[in-house]
């Protein structure tokens, strides 16, 4: 038995493990070229939602060690054309305080040695990537937060799993970046490949390095993210409510060679 076609999905960050009740949803394995992925559909604001934690259910896996193929691959396999994301960030830039929600616009990578496109073997496809999240579905998304969350922000992606010293948060902050988060990247593009659209909601539970008067830790952001999980589980509901029917991707790779990939053999 396979799960049912989905046209929209949601990809839970740090602390978002679930998103249905048991009861009320399927779980099933798909298989990808990349290694099986489990995908759970339920309902969220009256739409069909497919839904998988990014870390693994438990925060098993690192930011760095995520197959971030194999999960897109599977969405995509899906039918899934819009991706909503939950993120925990920290806030390099003041005006971005803990307690925000943010609507991520830009993103800079300072990652490396991630698998992060499709396209290594057989074909080369080069991504545009100057508006890396989808224009329609911010836009969407500006309008269902409206008064709830900051419309933009630049995304500083790092490799973690370590958080950043004093004086990189301080250089992330002089670089243009708003929010720091550790995985972002290569989700998005990876999906930009695919022709699917994606859209975040970040959550700062912190400041980042930069304060001298209080210490970061994967404790003080995992207490932080659940305390706010009933605001980010409801901006999650009125985006993914927010997105048309009608809602199309942009085509950023030829169609027939995102057909090509998902022509792939699974493992």
């Amino acid at each position: 038995m396979s799960i049912t076609s989905t046209s929209i999905a949601v990809i839970g960050g740090s602390g978002l493990y679930s998103l249905f009740p048991p009861a009320d949803s399927e779980t099933q394995t798909v298989a990808t070229p990349y290694g099986p992925v489990d995908v759970t559909t339920g309902v969220l604001a009256g739409r069909s939602v497919a839904f998988l934690p990014r870390h693994g259910v438990g925060h098993t896996a690192a930011p760095h060690l995520i197959n971030y193929r194999a999960n897109v691959w599977a969405l995509a396999s899906l039918g899934v054309r819009a991706i909503v994301s939950t993120a925990a960030v920290g806030g390099v830039n003041p005006a971005y305080p803990p307690g925000s929600l943010v609507l991520a616009d830009q993103y800079i990578d300072r990652t490396w040695g991630r698998a992060d496109t499709f396209y290594d073997r057989g074909s080369v496809q080069h991504l545009s990537s100057a508006d890396p999240f989808c224009p329609a579905l911010h836009e969407a998304a500006e309008d269902a937060l409206a008064g709830v969350a900051i419309m933009a922000g630049t995304v500083v992606v790092i490799q973690g799993p370590r958080f950043s010293t004093r004086a990189e948060s301080h250089w992330f902050r002089a670089a243009g970046a708003d929010i720091v988060n550790m995985t972002l990247y290569p989700e998005v593009p990876l999906a930009s490949e695919l022709n699917i659209g994606t859209v975040n909601i970040a959550y700062v539970t912190d400041a980042d390095a930069a304060p001298a008067d209080e210490e970061l830790s994967a404790e003080l952001v995992f207490a932080r993210f659940a305390e706010a999980q009933p605001r980010i589980i409801a901006a999650l509901e009125a985006v993914v409510a927010a997105i048309p029917d009608s809602y199309a991707p942009r085509e950023l790779i030829s169609p027939a060679e995102v057909a090509a990939v998902l022509a792939r053999s699974a493992s």
